[in-house]
């Protein structure tokens, strides 16, 4: 095959090209970085995200998000607080990082209305905290550990990024961060910024 006949895009349209700097990326802070610039962006690429942009719903959060990945939070979920037709959803955002910065982030439960679970590496827990409703029926729920702790979720994660970055995420602590009010959307980012500035200082 013919370098101008190689595909672009893989099968869910993100830019092979962008896919590429990921096999470069080792570190939390590297990861961090990349998926900053997709959320501003600057790629169609984005580990486990099966899509070459993110939903409408992550618009208003994108800048915000950006932010928390290049202050120690490699983020993997999120979603902004609505109260509008029947549906309800918590803020919340989730992500891999150090031990020091789930610390951190863990600590804002003591001084603030924010639920913080931490999961440690290797740790495979399970609960159910709604976090998004239908009507009566809950639709999403956030306490589940998200590390890749078996062979198969690490060579998930290689297959997406590299070998070494995902033996770093199965060592990494995996948080979840939500904000208990419905439908709020001022007060998770801004703490979970304030709590990462917090864990650079020596």
């Amino acid at each position: 095959m013919k370098p101008e006949e190689l595909p672009a895009h893989d099968e869910y349209g993100r830019l092979l090209e962008d896919r590429g700097v990921w096999r470069q990326a080792t570190t939390l802070e590297a990861a961090g970085e990349l998926t900053a610039r997709w959320l501003e962006g600057g790629s169609s690429y984005q580990p486990g995200h099966f899509a070459p942009g993110f939903d409408t719903e992550t618009v208003a959060l994108a800048a915000a998000l950006a932010e928390l990945n290049r202050n120690g939070l490699f983020t993997k979920e999120s979603q902004p607080g609505i109260l509008a037709d029947g549906a309800a959803q918590r803020e919340y955002v989730t992500g891999f990082c150090s031990a020091g910065t789930a610390g951190e982030l863990l600590a804002l439960s003591t001084r603030t209305e924010l639920v913080t679970v931490a999961h440690a590496p290797g740790e495979a827990s399970s609960a159910a905290i709604p976090v998004t409703l239908a009507g009566t029926e809950v639709t999403t729920v956030l306490g589940s550990s998200e590390n890749p702790v078996d062979e198969a979720q690490i060579r998930d994660w290689a297959d997406e990024t590299n070998d070494s970055l995902a033996l770093l995420l199965a060592d990494s602590w995996y948080v979840e961060i939500l904000d208990p009010a419905w439908g709020r959307n001022d007060v998770l980012l801004p703490a979970v910024l304030q709590a990462l500035k917090g864990a650079e200082q020596p």
